[in-house]
This record gives C-alpha cells, sequence and structure tokens, in this order.
C-alpha cells in the first residue's frame, strides 16, 4: 500500500470516529432528558415547539374591545393594531396564556391588519369576532377595566372575562368605557395601581400594558410586582413608601415608551397651580387625570 493511500485511510477513520462520538453524544444527551422526564424533572422544549404547542393555561379571558374604530384617527388605530400585535406575543410567551379575544373587529383596524399584517388571519389561540363582546359572552362574565371606576380589583377571578377597551384618543373621550359599562349593566373596576405605584409625573399606560400587568400577575399573584416588572423603567415609576429613594424621571413627562403608541389609564400627581395643564391624553383604560409642568 502506497503512503498515499494509507494517509487517505487515516484520514477516513479519523473522520468515522469524530461521527460516531458525536452521534454517541447525541444518543447520552437524548437518554439524560429521557431520564429527567421521568424523574418529574421539567423539560425545556425549543423556542419553535414552543411555539407551536401555546395553549391558553388559563381559563381566564382577556378582551380587547375594538369598538371605537370610528372614533378615531387612522393614526391611532395604527397604533392601537401594534398594541394588539404586542399582546398576541406576549400571550404566546406567558406562563399562563390565557384566552384571548378581539371583538368587534372591523373598519379602518382590520382594514390596516389586513394590508399590513397580513399574517394575522394565521395567529393561533386567538378569538376574533365581529360581534361585540356582550353578545359573545354572557354579562354576568364580563369586567370593563376602566380608571373610572369606583371598583378596585384586588384579585382575579378567572371565571371572568376582563375587558380593556381599544381606544387611542387625545382629549374627546373621556370616561366612554366606563359610561359603555354602566349602560350595558356589566360589572367594572379600576387595576390598584394607586395602591402600589408613585409616578414622578403624569404617565400612561399602554393597552398593551394593561394586557401584560394582567398575565404577570397570573404568573406572581402579586400586583407590585407585576407592575415593576411591565411599567418602563422611564416612566419614572416607584414603590409607594419609597418616593424618596428615586431619582426623579428627567426623559419628557407624559410620552408613551416606544413600544406601545398609545395609552389606556394615566397615573398622576398634584403640582403647583402656577404650571399650566399638559394637553390630556385618553385610552383604554381612560385615565385619572392632573396637570404637569410643560
Amino acid at each position: 500500500m502506497s503512503t498515499l493511500d494509507a494517509e487517505g485511510d487515516m484520514r477516513g477513520l479519523t473522520f468515522f470516529s469524530q461521527k460516531q462520538r458525536r452521534k454517541e453524544k447525541r444518543l447520552k444527551r437524548s437518554l439524560e432528558r429521557k431520564a429527567q422526564g421521568e424523574e418529574g424533572g421539567e423539560l425545556v422544549p425549543s423556542r419553535k415547539r414552543l411555539r407551536k404547542e401555546v395553549k391558553p393555561s388559563s381559563p381566564l379571558r382577556l378582551v380587547i374591545d375594538c369598538s371605537f374604530d370610528s372614533l378615531m384617527m387612522f393614526k391611532d388605530v395604527r397604533k392601537l393594531h401594534k398594541q394588539i400585535q404586542r399582546c398576541y406575543a406576549v400571550n404566546r410567551r406567558a406562563l399562563h396564556p390565557v384566552q384571548f379575544y378581539l371583538t368587534s373587529l372591523g373598519g379602518q383596524l382590520k382594514q390596516n391588519m389586513d394590508k399590513t399584517d397580513e399574517g394575522w388571519v394565521n395567529w393561533k389561540e386567538i378569538m376574533v369576532r365581529t360581534e361585540a363582546y356582550h353578545e359573545v359572552m354572557g354579562k354576568e362574565e364580563l369586567v370593563y377595566l376602566t380608571s373610572d371606576s369606583p371598583n378596585v380589583l384586588a384579585e382575579l377571578d378567572e371565571t371572568k372575562a376582563y375587558v380593556i377597551g381599544g381606544l387611542v384618543d387625545h382629549n374627546h373621550h373621556k370616561g366612554i368605557t366606563f359610561e359603555r359599562a354602566k349602560e350595558l349593566g356589566i360589572d367594572h373596576a379600576q387595576l390598584p395601581l394607586n395602591s402600589f405605584v408613585k409616578m414622578n409625573s403624569r404617565k400612561v399606560l399602554a393597552v398593551n400594558h394593561v394586557f401584560e400587568i394582567m398575565l404577570k400577575y397570573l404568573e406572581k399573584r402579586d400586583w407590585q410586582e407585576a407592575f415593576f416588572t411591565v411599567l418602563p423603567l422611564r416612566k419614572g415609576a416607584i414603590p409607594l413608601g419609597q418616593e424618596g429613594t428615586a431619582t426623579e424621571d428627567k426623559d419628557g413627562g407624559g410620552e408613551e415608551d416606544s413600544d406601545s403608541d398609545s395609552d389606556t389609564e394615566t397615573v398622576t400627581q398634584d403640582t403647583p397651580k402656577t404650571q399650566r395643564p399638559k394637553e390630556r391624553e385618553w385610552g383604554a383604560q381612560d385615565t385619572l387625570q392632573s396637570e404637569e409642568a410643560p
């Protein structure tokens, strides 16, 4: 046998040996994962597999009421669309995904979704209805989230459907969700934000913020942890009782964070009468108003 033939055989044996070792390692990892599962250990599936297998683990329903389409300018409709996309994404990744509903979908919002996000029709684990929420579910099951409500949400009842108003609007429709809830005779409540959070200035929560806070509460069962996990740092939120230890937010009061583009609830503090009020903004959970320096 020539020297070249011998070298070729050696390279072949080396390649085969490396391939065999890789195969043995894969088999070993597979056996370890199987043993871990048999012993009650928690297996961590791949992200791709997670996406395929996501199923609502909570009977609680979160509903975005899209019936305000005719009250919004088109630029605000686009903002609402972005927030709905965010809600869908976080629910897919949540530890306890909820049953997610869009109701009264139509008009400008549906047109924008069809035009800019054709794939939305393939979304999984979401119920999309053209009917209103009170036509899809019994009125006794519904709780409308609105900051004008005198009722403060202490616990989540997982047999209920919590409605978030899909309204992005400036100045014109104060208290509309509260009035609608009363007209329909359905329960209403506000998040217990004021019981846990002190804001440095007038701030806003987006539709997706309310949605994410509800998801986080289902995971942690702690409102304060839910608020401070979800609220953007730049909003200057600090726990009640720790006001003196926090640094004042310098980042332009009253603005929404970049991934939200609209508002659902405003939390504020009093300011001197010498300051003039900034333009008011209303949204899905409506607002709690005060004044802020320009």
